[in-house]
C-alpha cells in the first residue's frame, strides 16, 4: 500500500495522550465512590486503572512530541474513532479486573453502550453489583453525552492542537456551531451548562426523596440520554410520579440542540422558538404523546387518563430522546404505540444534542426536499429554494443528508443480517440493530425493556457494540477509516 498522506500521526498519538490523562480523572469518582461503600477490592482495581492510564497518557505527551501539532481532516477522523475504541477498551478494563463482568467481550459491549450512550446491557443481575462499578457504567453516559472529545477539544489548545477539526468529526449532528471565536471556549461554554443541568437535576431528584447515589446515577443517564440504571426495572423502581416527571422534562429538554439555550441569556427567545427542527422536535413528541394516550386510554390498557398521558410522556420522551429509560414493559403495548415508538427510534433527537437517531435536522430537511419535488412536479419552471429557518440549504448539504439517510438504512440492514446468525426472530434482531444503532438502549422482542442483550453471541454483541459506537460518530467518521481512499490522499 502506498504511503498514507495528509496523516500527522504524531499529534493523533498524543491526542490518545490527552484521552488516557481524561480517563485517568474520569476514575477519581468511582474510586471515591468505592471508598465511600467500602467496596475495597473494586477500589484497588479502579485505582489501579487510574494508575495506569496517567501514566500512559505522561508517556505518550512525552515520547511523541512533534513540532508540527497541526492535524488535518483526515487525521481529525482517525483521531475521534480511535479516542472512542480506546475509551470502551480501557474502560471495560475494570469491569473485567472486578469480576463484574469477566468475558471481555462482554465488558467491551457494555463499556461502548456507555460512552455511546445507548444503555443496551448484558447484566442479569444489577442489583447485585458493587455500588462503584454501577455509577462507573452510569458515569461513562455522562462523560460520552457531550463527547470526550468535546471535552478533549476544549485541552487541545493548551499542547498545541486546535481542537475544532477534531471536535466536529465527533459530535453528534449534522452541524458544530461555534459559539466564540475560540472552539476551546465553545467547548468550556457547551460544559458549563451540561454540568448546570446536572447539579439540576440531582437537586430535583433528591428533593422527590432519591438517594444522592441513585440521582447521581440517574443523572448521568437522563442528561447524557444514556438509560443506564442501578435498577433492573429502570425508573420503574421509583413509583413516585414527581421523579418520572422530572425526569422526563430533563430528557426532554437534552434532546434539544445545546447551542440554541445559548439564545436565551442573550434575549433571543423568539429566535429560540422559531427554530424549525426545535418545532419538528417539539411537535412529534406531542402529537405521538396524545395518540399514544388515547389508544392506551381507550383499549383499557390504563387505569387512569393521568397515567395514560404520564407512562405515553415518559416512553416518547425516552426513546425520541434516545434516552432508553422506562417505566413500564412498552413491549405489551397495542401494536399502534410500538409503531409509533419504533419510529421515534430511527428520528432521534436534535442535531448537537446528546441523543442519538437520524437526527431532527436531517428529517426536517429531507422532508422539505420531497415537499419541494412535488411543487417541481407540478410547476417544473418554478424555482422554489430550500431552507431552514430562513436560511438557503446548499445542494452539498442536501447530498450529504441524503447520503446519510441512505447509509444508515444499509449499515442497520446489514447490522440485521449479522446478529441473524443467531437465529432469533426477526423482530428481536432488526431492534437489536437499530437501538444499538441509534443509540437508543432497549428494543423490541427479546431485547425489550423487560430483557436484556445477554442472549446473543460474543460475535454478535461484537457487531452491536460496533454498530453503537459507528452510530454515535455520524456513521461516516467511523466507516470511513476502511476505505482505502482515507489511508491513500493520492487515489480519488
Amino acid at each position: 500500500m502506498a504511503k498514507a498522506k495528509g496523516h500527522n500521526y504524531h499529534s493523533v498519538i498524543r491526542m490518545l495522550g490527552v484521552l488516557f490523562i481524561v480517563l485517568g480523572i474520569s476514575f477519581v469518582p468511582t474510586v471515591l465512590v468505592a471508598l465511600i461503600y467500602r467496596e475495597y477490592s473494586e477500589g484497588k482495581w479502579f485505582s489501579l486503572s487510574m494508575a495506569l492510564c496517567f501514566a500512559a497518557g505522561l508517556l505518550l505527551m512525552w515520547r511523541f512530541n512533534p513540532k508540527d501539532l497541526r492535524i488535518k481532516q483526515r487525521s481529525g477522523y482517525l483521531a475521534v474513532t480511535l479516542i472512542w475504541l480506546t475509551a470502551s477498551v480501557v474502560g471495560a478494563v475494570p469491569m473485567v479486573l472486578t469480576g463484574a463482568i469477566p468475558n471481555p467481550v462482554e465488558a467491551f459491549f457494555e463499556i461502548c453502550s456507555g460512552f455511546s450512550t445507548t444503555g443496551s446491557t448484558i447484566l442479569t443481575d444489577i442489583e447485585g453489583q458493587a455500588r462503584s462499578v454501577l455509577f462507573w457504567r452510569s458515569f461513562t453516559h455522562w462523560l460520552g453525552g457531550m463527547g470526550i472529545v468535546v471535552f478533549a477539544a476544549a485541552l487541545l489548545p493548551s499542547i498545541g492542537i486546535g481542537g475544532q477539526i477534531v471536535a466536529s468529526a465527533e459530535t453528534p449532528g449534522p452541524t458544530l456551531s461555534k459559539l466564540t471565536a475560540r472552539f476551546a471556549d465553545t467547548a468550556k461554554g457547551l460544559y458549563k451548562l451540561y454540568v448546570a443541568i446536572s447539579i439540576v437535576e440531582v437537586i430535583l431528584l433528591m428533593l422527590g426523596g432519591v438517594s444522592l447515589y441513585d440521582s447521581l446515577v440517574h443523572t448521568f443517564g437522563t442528561v447524557g440520554t444514556g438509560g443506564f440504571s442501578s435498577y433492573a426495572d429502570s425508573i420503574g423502581h421509583f413509583t413516585s410520579p414527581y421523579v418520572q416527571w422530572v425526569i422526563i422534562v430533563f430528557m426532554l429538554l437534552c434532546g434539544v440542540n445545546f447551542n440554541l439555550y445559548f439564545l436565551i441569556p442573550a434575549r433571543r427567545i423568539r429566535e429560540f422558538f422559531r427554530d424549525q427542527e426545535l418545532r419538528l422536535y417539539l411537535g412529534i413528541i406531542v402529537a405521538f404523546i396524545a395518540l399514544s394516550a388515547l389508544v392506551l386510554r381507550t383499549q383499557g390498557e390504563m387505569a387512569s387518563t393521568e397515567q395514560a398521558i404520564r407512562e405515553s410522556a415518559f416512553h416518547v420522551v425516552s426513546i425520541v430522546t434516545t434516552t432508553g429509560y422506562a417505566i413500564s414493559d412498552y413491549d405489551l403495548w397495542p401494536a399502534f404505540c410500538k409503531v409509533l415508538l419504533l419510529l421515534v427510534t430511527i428520528t432521534g433527537a436534535c442535531s448537537s444534542s446528546t441523543g442519538g437517531g437520524v437526527k431532527m435536522i436531517r428529517i426536517l430537511t429531507a422532508i422539505k426536499y420531497v415537499k419541494r419535488g412535488f411543487f417541481l412536479k407540478l410547476h417544473p419552471n418554478r424555482v422554489i429554494d430550500l431552507t431552514v429557518n430562513g436560511r438557503p440549504v446548499g445542494s452539498g448539504v442536501v447530498t450529504n443528508i441524503v447520503n446519510f439517510i441512505f447509509f444508515y438504512i444499509a449499515v442497520l440492514f446489514a447490522g440485521t443480517i449479522l446478529v441473524s446468525v443467531d437465529g432469533f426472530d426477526m423482530v428481536t434482531n432488526f431492534s437489536a440493530a437499530l437501538t444499538c444503532l441509534s443509540n437508543v438502549g432497549p428494543g423490541f422482542g427479546m431485547v425489550g425493556p423487560a430483557m436484556n442483550f445477554a442472549l446473543f453471541s460474543n460475535f454478535s454483541k461484537m457487531v452491536l457494540a460496533l454498530l453503537m459506537i459507528a452510530g454515535r460518530l455520524e456513521l461516516f467518521t467511523f466507516f470511513m477509516i476502511f476505505s482505502p481512499h482515507f489511508w491513500n490522499s493520492n487515489r480519488a
